[in-house]
């Protein structure tokens, strides 16, 4: 069956099709994460080579700017997987999207500290109310607010149908954040690495920053898939198929 055909993404959308493919994928992607997590590291504290301006206390960047994008990187993909639960009513997409929520706010929170602990050195300040700055909180709020409604509503669909409508609301912070500093005068500096123009940094800062971007992605799915495994175990666990795999006992 090709990948390009609708019955394909039917069929991998049922929990049972994709509980295998979760189970499989988790220790790969656990172990290209703590790989990618050490080579990353190396290259951030080792091979990178100190700053003139700021010196050591830039290194924080190989952990602030990858946790930044991946905090609105999964907020897109969490509401992309909302709108699908929510117009085509799929099981596995309303369990992705709840899946994502709790480590894009770690991601966002992980954002919003290092950014502090740069900022302090930086700016003389842990925190300032600029647009960049405040717009990410609102990203955190958002994510809290997506949790916080499906864990309050009893009913899943009434749930996922609420917490997709927030999501999407939400969704226009996302381009705000991101031109925040073009838009206003902000403290921020802007973008070093964009897709029209080559990187404004050193080649091995670059390296560094995406390895590090590299392991955050594939903690990111290692741990959603570990959620939804747990999930489907939970919701489908007197199916016989689930019988098959864990024992009736559980």
């Amino acid at each position: 069956m090709s990948i390009f055909t609708k019955a394909f993404w039917l069929q991998l959308s049922s929990p049972k099709v994709f509980y295998p493919i979760a189970d499989k994928s988790i220790p790969w992607l656990l172990t290209a994460t703590v790989l990618l997590l050490l080579v990353g590291l190396y290259y951030a504290f080792i091979v990178a080579p100190v700053d003139y301006q700021q010196g050591n206390s830039y290194r924080i960047m190989f952990i602030h700017v990858p946790a930044a994008w991946m905090g609105m990187w999964i907020y897109v993909v969490m509401c992309i997987y909302a709108i699908i639960g929510l117009i085509w009513n799929t099981r596995l997409s309303n369990m992705m999207a709840a899946a994502l929520a709790p480590t894009g706010a770690l991601f966002t929170f992980l954002a919003l500290w290092t950014g502090a602990l740069w900022g302090k050195p930086t700016w003389g300040a842990y925190w300032v109310w600029d647009a960049r700055l405040t717009s990410f909180l609102i990203l955190l709020f958002l994510y809290f607010g997506f949790m916080s409604l499906r864990a309050a509503i009893d009913d899943p669909r009434r749930a996922a149908r609420a917490s997709a409508l927030l999501a999407m609301v939400g969704i226009v912070n996302i381009p705000i954040i991101y031109f925040s500093v073009k838009w206003w005068n902000t403290l921020h500096q802007g973008a070093s690495i964009t897709l029209d123009k080559a990187p404004t940094m050193a080649a091995s800062m670059f390296t560094a920053m995406m390895i590090m971007a590299a392991a955050f992605l594939t903690y990111t799915f290692a741990v959603a898939f570990m959620r939804i495994r747990n999930e489907i175990l939970e919701k489908e666990k007197n199916s016989a198929w689930v019988n098959e795999i864990v024992g009736p006992e559980k």
